[in-house]
């Protein structure tokens, strides 16, 4: 697979995600369901505390790509939904420290929401990534 960032402008580079990214020749594509801060065993975990969400988030994300055979490195789009972006904003360091320690930079939006499905969630990650 090619993977090949598409920047017109640089700012978003040094925020730790591409604007772009054009694929070509991959065989399998995964698209993931929101993953939030539950158990699992379908239990929420941390209510209130965003850093813990996030990371949860993060674990099950990664546990979807993983059972797939796949890591955040192959994610090619990232969605963020968050309840709070002024409380997800200082906490967004431990996505990107993640991210950036596979060399993944995957094209990210991050949309502040109402609420979530499940009551006393935060934060959803919503994934795309192919092999």
């Amino acid at each position: 697979m090619e993977r090949t960032a598409v920047n017109p402008a640089t700012w978003s580079v040094e925020m730790g995600f591409n604007q772009g990214e054009v694929v070509a020749g991959h065989t399998r594509t995964l698209y993931c369901s929101g993953q939030t801060a539950m158990s699992d065993d379908g239990r929420p975990q941390h209510d209130g505390d965003m850093a813990a969400q996030l990371a949860l988030c993060l674990d099950n994300l990664e546990s979807v790509l993983g059972e797939a055979g796949m890591s955040l490195a192959d994610l090619v789009r990232l969605n963020v939904y968050t309840t709070d972006v002024d409380a997800l904003f200082p906490h967004y360091g431990v996505l990107a420290s993640r991210l950036g320690a596979v060399g993944a930079a995957p094209p990210t939006t991050m949309l502040g929401v109402t609420r979530l499905a499940i009551p006393g969630q935060m934060v959803e990650l919503e994934g795309t990534a192919v092999a």
